[in-house]
Protein backbone atom coordinates (compact mmCIF):
# COMPACT_ATOMS: atom_id res chain seq x y z
CA UNK A 1 0.00 0.00 0.00
CA UNK A 2 3.44 2.22 0.66
CA UNK A 3 3.80 2.22 -3.28
CA UNK A 4 0.17 3.60 -3.95
CA UNK A 5 1.18 6.73 -6.73
CA UNK A 6 1.16 10.26 -5.19
CA UNK A 7 -2.90 11.24 -5.46
CA UNK A 8 -3.72 14.62 -6.43
CA UNK A 9 -5.64 16.67 -3.64
CA UNK A 10 -8.75 18.76 -4.61
CA UNK A 11 -9.46 22.13 -3.20
CA UNK A 12 -12.71 23.49 -1.88
CA UNK A 13 -11.79 26.41 0.60
CA UNK A 14 -14.57 27.38 2.90
CA UNK A 15 -17.04 30.17 1.35
CA UNK A 16 -16.75 30.91 4.97
CA UNK A 17 -13.67 31.90 6.77
CA UNK A 18 -13.43 33.06 10.34
CA UNK A 19 -13.24 36.95 9.65
CA UNK A 20 -9.35 38.16 10.40
CA UNK A 21 -10.90 40.70 13.30
CA UNK A 22 -12.32 37.56 14.93
CA UNK A 23 -9.40 35.68 14.22
CA UNK A 24 -7.22 37.86 15.84
CA UNK A 25 -9.06 37.87 18.88
CA UNK A 26 -9.66 34.07 19.09
CA UNK A 27 -5.62 33.73 18.57
CA UNK A 28 -4.96 35.95 21.89
CA UNK A 29 -5.39 33.29 24.44
CA UNK A 30 -6.12 30.34 22.21
CA UNK A 31 -5.55 27.87 25.24
CA UNK A 32 -5.09 24.18 23.96
CA UNK A 33 -7.69 22.26 21.93
CA UNK A 34 -10.76 25.08 21.94
CA UNK A 35 -9.73 27.27 18.35
CA UNK A 36 -9.55 25.33 15.43
CA UNK A 37 -9.03 26.72 12.02
CA UNK A 38 -11.30 26.85 9.08
CA UNK A 39 -10.55 24.04 7.05
CA UNK A 40 -9.74 20.06 7.24
CA UNK A 41 -8.34 17.41 5.00
CA UNK A 42 -10.06 14.16 4.33
CA UNK A 43 -8.86 10.84 2.13
CA UNK A 44 -10.55 7.83 2.38
CA UNK A 45 -9.64 4.18 1.91
CA UNK A 46 -11.50 0.93 0.38
CA UNK A 47 -10.44 -2.64 0.36
CA UNK A 48 -10.93 -2.44 -3.60
CA UNK A 49 -9.76 0.74 -4.15
CA UNK A 50 -6.93 2.19 -1.42
CA UNK A 51 -6.51 5.57 -0.79
CA UNK A 52 -8.57 8.19 -2.35
CA UNK A 53 -11.14 10.95 -2.89
CA UNK A 54 -8.00 13.35 -0.95
CA UNK A 55 -9.42 16.56 -0.31
CA UNK A 56 -8.90 19.74 1.19
CA UNK A 57 -12.38 21.42 2.19
CA UNK A 58 -14.08 23.44 5.31
CA UNK A 59 -14.01 22.34 8.32
CA UNK A 60 -17.43 20.71 9.00
CA UNK A 61 -19.41 17.98 10.61
CA UNK A 62 -18.98 14.25 9.56
CA UNK A 63 -21.90 12.16 7.87
CA UNK A 64 -21.87 8.78 10.21
CA UNK A 65 -23.74 5.54 9.41
CA UNK A 66 -24.79 5.03 13.35
CA UNK A 67 -23.28 1.01 12.09
CA UNK A 68 -20.27 2.35 11.21
CA UNK A 69 -17.60 0.11 12.77
CA UNK A 70 -15.44 2.81 14.51
CA UNK A 71 -18.70 2.73 17.02
CA UNK A 72 -18.83 -0.44 18.07
CA UNK A 73 -15.18 -1.92 17.66
CA UNK A 74 -13.11 1.19 18.57
CA UNK A 75 -10.94 0.97 15.28
CA UNK A 76 -9.11 4.66 15.75
CA UNK A 77 -6.16 6.06 15.85
CA UNK A 78 -4.45 9.91 15.50
CA UNK A 79 -1.72 11.40 15.72
CA UNK A 80 -0.51 14.94 17.34
CA UNK A 81 2.22 17.19 15.88
CA UNK A 82 2.84 21.16 15.74
CA UNK A 83 3.29 23.72 13.24
CA UNK A 84 5.68 26.81 14.08
CA UNK A 85 6.60 30.05 12.91
CA UNK A 86 9.88 30.48 12.82
CA UNK A 87 12.08 33.45 13.93
CA UNK A 88 13.29 34.05 10.24
CA UNK A 89 9.26 34.13 9.57
CA UNK A 90 9.10 30.82 7.56
CA UNK A 91 6.74 27.98 8.84
CA UNK A 92 8.14 24.49 9.64
CA UNK A 93 7.24 20.86 11.39
CA UNK A 94 9.23 19.19 13.90
CA UNK A 95 10.06 15.41 12.94
CA UNK A 96 6.66 15.14 11.04
CA UNK A 97 8.09 11.80 8.95
CA UNK A 98 8.52 10.38 12.63
CA UNK A 99 4.19 10.86 13.25
CA UNK A 100 4.05 9.27 9.76
CA UNK A 101 5.64 6.49 11.08
CA UNK A 102 3.70 6.36 14.19
CA UNK A 103 0.88 6.42 12.73
CA UNK A 104 1.43 3.41 10.61
CA UNK A 105 2.42 1.58 13.07
CA UNK A 106 -0.57 2.05 15.22
CA UNK A 107 -2.87 0.97 12.21
CA UNK A 108 -0.98 -2.20 12.11
CA UNK A 109 -1.53 -2.83 15.82
CA UNK A 110 -5.38 -2.05 14.43
CA UNK A 111 -5.43 -4.23 11.76
CA UNK A 112 -6.12 -0.73 9.41
CA UNK A 113 -4.59 0.22 6.30
CA UNK A 114 -0.89 2.26 6.33
CA UNK A 115 -1.31 5.36 5.10
CA UNK A 116 1.95 5.91 3.14
CA UNK A 117 4.40 8.55 4.48
CA UNK A 118 4.41 10.88 1.31
CA UNK A 119 0.60 11.30 1.76
CA UNK A 120 0.76 11.58 5.27
CA UNK A 121 3.26 14.51 4.71
CA UNK A 122 1.70 15.98 1.54
CA UNK A 123 -2.12 16.21 3.68
CA UNK A 124 -0.36 18.32 6.17
CA UNK A 125 1.62 20.79 3.99
CA UNK A 126 -1.82 21.28 2.46
CA UNK A 127 -3.64 21.55 5.51
CA UNK A 128 -0.93 24.05 7.16
CA UNK A 129 -0.42 26.35 4.26
CA UNK A 130 -4.34 26.74 3.34
CA UNK A 131 -4.75 27.88 7.64
CA UNK A 132 -1.24 29.62 7.92
CA UNK A 133 -3.08 32.26 9.31
CA UNK A 134 -4.42 30.83 12.42
CA UNK A 135 -0.86 30.22 13.80
CA UNK A 136 -0.41 32.28 17.08
CA UNK A 137 2.03 34.27 17.38
CA UNK A 138 4.98 34.38 20.20
CA UNK A 139 5.04 31.03 21.84
CA UNK A 140 1.66 29.83 20.28
CA UNK A 141 1.50 27.09 17.71
CA UNK A 142 -0.71 25.40 14.89
CA UNK A 143 -1.41 21.88 16.88
CA UNK A 144 -1.81 19.32 14.05
CA UNK A 145 -4.45 16.27 14.94
CA UNK A 146 -4.48 13.36 12.40
CA UNK A 147 -7.09 10.22 12.68
CA UNK A 148 -8.30 7.52 10.87
CA UNK A 149 -11.35 5.27 11.38
CA UNK A 150 -13.39 2.71 10.55
CA UNK A 151 -16.45 3.59 8.36
CA UNK A 152 -18.15 0.14 7.10
CA UNK A 153 -21.38 -0.25 8.32
CA UNK A 154 -21.83 -3.57 9.80
CA UNK A 155 -22.09 -5.45 13.11
CA UNK A 156 -19.74 -8.26 13.15
CA UNK A 157 -15.69 -8.72 14.87
CA UNK A 158 -13.75 -7.94 11.77
CA UNK A 159 -11.78 -5.06 10.45
CA UNK A 160 -13.38 -2.67 8.66
CA UNK A 161 -12.98 -2.23 4.43
CA UNK A 162 -13.76 1.07 4.66
CA UNK A 163 -11.59 3.74 6.44
CA UNK A 164 -11.56 8.02 6.17
CA UNK A 165 -8.44 9.71 7.51
CA UNK A 166 -9.12 12.88 8.44
CA UNK A 167 -6.35 15.74 9.67
CA UNK A 168 -7.99 19.25 11.85
CA UNK A 169 -6.00 21.82 13.11
CA UNK A 170 -6.26 24.07 16.32
CA UNK A 171 -4.43 27.00 17.57
CA UNK A 172 -3.10 26.31 20.66
CA UNK A 173 -0.89 28.29 23.51
CA UNK A 174 0.38 27.02 26.76
CA UNK A 175 -1.15 23.00 27.30
CA UNK A 176 -1.07 23.34 31.24
CA UNK A 177 -2.60 26.37 32.71
CA UNK A 178 -0.66 28.86 33.91
CA UNK A 179 2.16 28.35 31.83
CA UNK A 180 5.51 26.64 32.54
CA UNK A 181 4.87 26.17 36.22
CA UNK A 182 6.31 22.81 37.51
CA UNK A 183 3.01 20.29 37.37
CA UNK A 184 1.84 18.59 40.71
CA UNK A 185 0.92 14.92 39.43
CA UNK A 186 -0.94 11.74 40.92
CA UNK A 187 0.05 8.47 41.32
CA UNK A 188 -2.35 6.16 40.48
CA UNK A 189 -2.49 3.27 42.54
CA UNK A 190 -5.88 1.57 41.68
CA UNK A 191 -5.49 2.16 37.84
CA UNK A 192 -3.33 0.93 34.50
CA UNK A 193 -2.67 2.72 31.78
CA UNK A 194 -1.78 -0.62 29.24
CA UNK A 195 -0.65 -3.98 29.65
CA UNK A 196 1.87 -6.24 28.17
CA UNK A 197 0.44 -7.44 24.98
CA UNK A 198 -1.81 -4.79 24.66
CA UNK A 199 -2.15 -1.22 22.59
CA UNK A 200 0.20 0.96 25.11
CA UNK A 201 2.76 1.34 22.21
CA UNK A 202 0.49 3.00 19.91
CA UNK A 203 -2.11 6.29 19.47
CA UNK A 204 -5.39 5.04 19.77
CA UNK A 205 -8.76 6.07 21.54
CA UNK A 206 -9.07 3.59 23.87
CA UNK A 207 -5.72 3.87 25.87
CA UNK A 208 -6.48 7.29 26.53
CA UNK A 209 -10.62 6.49 27.46
CA UNK A 210 -9.40 4.19 29.68
CA UNK A 211 -7.16 6.64 31.36
CA UNK A 212 -9.63 9.33 31.84
CA UNK A 213 -10.92 7.88 35.61
CA UNK A 214 -7.45 8.05 36.83
CA UNK A 215 -7.15 11.31 35.39
CA UNK A 216 -10.58 12.68 37.26
CA UNK A 217 -9.09 11.04 40.31
CA UNK A 218 -5.64 13.31 40.18
CA UNK A 219 -7.88 16.84 39.54
CA UNK A 220 -9.64 15.81 42.89
CA UNK A 221 -6.65 16.22 44.64
CA UNK A 222 -5.27 19.10 43.24
CA UNK A 223 -2.86 17.34 40.69
CA UNK A 224 -2.36 18.04 37.19
CA UNK A 225 -1.90 14.88 35.80
CA UNK A 226 -1.06 11.11 36.58
CA UNK A 227 1.41 8.90 36.80
CA UNK A 228 0.73 5.45 35.92
CA UNK A 229 2.83 1.99 37.35
CA UNK A 230 3.03 -0.94 35.49
CA UNK A 231 -0.16 -3.50 35.16
CA UNK A 232 2.01 -6.86 36.58
CA UNK A 233 3.75 -5.39 39.73
CA UNK A 234 2.26 -1.90 40.11
CA UNK A 235 5.74 -1.17 40.98
CA UNK A 236 7.64 0.30 37.83
CA UNK A 237 6.93 3.76 36.45
CA UNK A 238 5.73 4.00 33.16
CA UNK A 239 4.07 7.31 31.83
CA UNK A 240 1.76 9.65 32.66
CA UNK A 241 -1.56 10.06 30.86
CA UNK A 242 -0.25 11.59 27.91
CA UNK A 243 3.47 12.15 28.34
CA UNK A 244 6.62 10.36 28.94
CA UNK A 245 8.65 10.84 32.27
CA UNK A 246 12.72 11.83 32.70
CA UNK A 247 14.42 11.70 36.12
CA UNK A 248 17.39 13.49 36.40
CA UNK A 249 20.02 12.68 39.14
CA UNK A 250 22.52 14.91 41.41
CA UNK A 251 25.13 13.48 38.94
CA UNK A 252 23.68 15.12 35.74
CA UNK A 253 23.10 11.69 34.33
CA UNK A 254 19.01 10.73 33.48
CA UNK A 255 17.08 7.60 33.58
CA UNK A 256 13.46 7.06 31.31
CA UNK A 257 11.55 3.89 31.47
CA UNK A 258 12.23 1.50 28.66
CA UNK A 259 9.93 1.40 25.47
CA UNK A 260 8.83 -2.22 26.51
CA UNK A 261 5.67 -2.32 24.70
CA UNK A 262 3.43 -0.59 27.23
CA UNK A 263 4.91 2.92 26.72
CA UNK A 264 4.19 4.93 23.60
CA UNK A 265 7.33 5.91 22.03
CA UNK A 266 6.95 9.63 21.78
CA UNK A 267 8.97 11.87 19.37
CA UNK A 268 9.73 14.22 21.81
CA UNK A 269 11.07 11.83 23.64
CA UNK A 270 13.54 10.46 21.64
CA UNK A 271 14.49 13.96 20.46
CA UNK A 272 15.42 14.78 24.39
CA UNK A 273 17.69 10.98 24.68
CA UNK A 274 19.04 12.45 21.61
CA UNK A 275 20.07 16.37 22.51
CA UNK A 276 21.08 14.94 26.20
CA UNK A 277 23.65 12.29 24.80
CA UNK A 278 24.83 14.96 22.45
CA UNK A 279 25.91 16.94 25.37
CA UNK A 280 27.56 13.83 27.15
CA UNK A 281 25.19 13.45 29.46
CA UNK A 282 24.62 9.58 30.63
CA UNK A 283 21.02 8.46 29.67
CA UNK A 284 19.56 5.13 30.93
CA UNK A 285 16.63 3.62 29.68
CA UNK A 286 15.66 1.39 31.98
CA UNK A 287 13.01 0.67 34.76
CA UNK A 288 12.75 2.95 37.44
CA UNK A 289 10.52 1.83 40.82
CA UNK A 290 8.15 4.15 42.79
CA UNK A 291 10.23 3.08 46.14
CA UNK A 292 13.60 4.09 44.15
CA UNK A 293 12.00 7.41 42.91
CA UNK A 294 10.64 7.99 46.84
CA UNK A 295 14.10 6.82 48.26
CA UNK A 296 16.13 8.98 45.73
CA UNK A 297 13.71 12.33 46.48
CA UNK A 298 14.23 12.22 49.89
CA UNK A 299 18.17 11.61 49.95
CA UNK A 300 18.54 14.33 47.02
CA UNK A 301 19.78 11.79 44.64
CA UNK A 302 16.91 13.11 42.62
CA UNK A 303 17.33 16.37 41.65
CA UNK A 304 14.63 16.93 38.99
CA UNK A 305 11.66 15.44 36.95
CA UNK A 306 9.83 15.94 34.31
CA UNK A 307 7.22 14.93 31.64
CA UNK A 308 7.36 15.77 27.87
CA UNK A 309 5.32 15.57 25.00
CA UNK A 310 4.24 16.94 21.60
CA UNK A 311 1.45 19.24 23.61
CA UNK A 312 3.23 20.06 26.67
CA UNK A 313 6.80 19.92 25.05
CA UNK A 314 8.69 19.64 28.83
CA UNK A 315 7.18 19.90 32.02
CA UNK A 316 9.46 20.05 34.84
CA UNK A 317 7.48 17.77 37.62
CA UNK A 318 7.39 19.42 41.20
CA UNK A 319 5.65 17.10 43.36
CA UNK A 320 3.50 13.47 43.08
CA UNK A 321 0.81 13.26 45.56
CA UNK A 322 -0.18 9.48 46.49
CA UNK A 323 -2.47 7.60 48.92
CA UNK A 324 0.91 6.77 50.49
CA UNK A 325 2.31 10.09 51.24
CA UNK A 326 3.44 13.04 48.85
CA UNK A 327 6.98 13.19 47.14
CA UNK A 328 8.70 16.77 46.33
CA UNK A 329 11.25 16.51 44.06
CA UNK A 330 14.11 19.08 44.27
CA UNK A 331 13.12 22.42 45.60
CA UNK A 332 9.37 21.64 43.54
CA UNK A 333 9.97 24.11 40.99
CA UNK A 334 12.08 22.13 38.12
CA UNK A 335 15.50 22.82 37.43
CA UNK A 336 18.48 23.95 35.38
CA UNK A 337 18.54 20.62 32.97
CA UNK A 338 15.06 20.56 32.86
CA UNK A 339 15.20 23.95 31.71
CA UNK A 340 17.85 23.79 29.51
CA UNK A 341 16.94 20.77 27.23
CA UNK A 342 13.42 22.58 27.19
CA UNK A 343 15.03 25.69 25.89
CA UNK A 344 17.33 24.20 22.74
CA UNK A 345 14.31 21.51 21.83
CA UNK A 346 12.38 24.83 21.45
CA UNK A 347 15.21 26.51 20.13
CA UNK A 348 15.42 24.29 17.78
CA UNK A 349 12.06 24.16 16.23
CA UNK A 350 11.71 27.94 16.61
CA UNK A 351 14.69 28.37 14.38
CA UNK A 352 16.75 30.07 17.19
CA UNK A 353 19.46 27.03 18.00
CA UNK A 354 21.16 25.31 15.06
CA UNK A 355 19.02 22.12 13.81
CA UNK A 356 22.21 19.81 13.73
CA UNK A 357 19.96 16.44 13.39
CA UNK A 358 18.02 17.60 10.34
CA UNK A 359 15.02 17.39 12.24
CA UNK A 360 12.87 20.38 10.59
CA UNK A 361 11.21 20.24 7.93
CA UNK A 362 9.72 23.42 6.33
CA UNK A 363 6.61 24.72 4.77
CA UNK A 364 6.85 25.54 1.14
Amino acid sequence: MNAQPKIAFSCSPTSKPVGAEARADLLKDPGFGRVFTDHMVTIRWAQDRGWHDARVCAREPIALDPAAAVLHYGQEIFEGLKAYTRSDGSIALFRPEQNARRFQASAARLAMPALPEALFLQAVDELVKIDAAWIPGDEGSLYLRPFMFATEAFLGVRPSHEYLFVLIASSVGSYFKGGAKAVTVWLSDRYTRAAEGGTGAVKCGGNYAASLLAQAEAIEHGCDQVVFLDAAQHRWVEELGGMNIFFVFDDGSMTTPPLSGTILPGITRDSIITLARGEGRAVREERYSIEQWRTDALSGRLREAFACGTAAVVSAIGQIKSASGDIVIGDGAGGPITSALKQRLVGIQRGDVEDSEGWVRRIA
